[in-house]
């Protein structure tokens, strides 16, 4: 990398810890972006930020803040699943898990043809992703950009609901805040708390994504029903 790179990478990237900077100046040599560029969401455990690439297009980069990750709530969701067994007590073994846990779960999902982004690749405690939106304007949350046909949309995050459980998976915490609006189609993101069908608490994740989408729906005037919208995604 040409020393202005270098330099422009240390501006851009003085606001994470030293480890996070080693691991995006890593992803930045091998060429999976150029440098991140501004910051399209800030959480309580990760932020997410949009970067171009060499061809001057663009992916999502999410970064799992080391410092203020919820441990106990990590384990709680990924000690039943049989790929990830003996991490409690090793905090940042857990987060680079959790990446990790992320990254295969999308896989999952878009072998399965749910509307997710595509994962590109994944080191330590970053995620680097698909851009969803259009060549300069990130798709919004479903929260804020709200369908112009309010039960066609529905039927679609149920159909994709059903193809994840179909694939083994229960998405855990699916609400108007985890769905993208791209252009009247709605995409699946945040997929580190996928819990596998399997598991004790799965039909208790499932029901509560129901809940959390029926709800939002509600107030465009439709009438769900949530048990028979639990029958047909466990439906054959």
């Amino acid at each position: 990398m040409p020393n202005k790179s270098k330099e422009k990478f240390k501006t851009m990237h003085n606001v994470f810890d030293e480890f996070t900077n080693r691991t995006l100046f890593k992803l930045i040599s091998e060429g999976y972006f150029e440098g991140l560029e501004s910051p399209i969401s800030i959480g309580k455990e990760a932020n997410i930020f949009s970067a171009k690439t060499k061809d001057k297009s663009r992916v999502m980069v999410k970064i799992y803040r080391l410092e203020s990750c919820d441990f106990n709530k990590m384990y709680d969701y990924i000690k039943e699943d049989p790929r990830y067994a003996d991490i409690k007590g090793k905090k940042r073994k857990i987060i680079f898990f959790w990446v990790q846990r992320e990254y295969r779960n999308l896989i999952k999902a878009r072998e399965a043809e749910v509307n997710v982004p595509t994962p590109i690749t994944f080191k330590n405690n970053i995620l680097v992703l698909e851009f969803i939106g259009s060549k300069d304007l990130i798709a919004h949350r479903l929260a804020v950009d709200k369908p112009k046909d309010p039960k066609q949309f529905f039927n679609k995050i149920i159909n994709n609901i059903k193809r994840l459980y179909k694939a083994g998976l229960v998405h855990a915490d699916l609400s108007p805040f985890n769905i993208l609006n791209s252009s009247q189609q709605p995409v699946f993101i945040d997929f580190s708390q996928a819990t596998p069908i399997k598991t004790s608490r799965s039909l208790e994740y499932l029901k509560r994504d129901i809940k959390n989408i029926s709800t939002f729906f509600k107030k465009t005037g439709m009438k769900p029903d949530e048990t028979k919208v639990l029958k047909k995604i466990q439906e054959s």
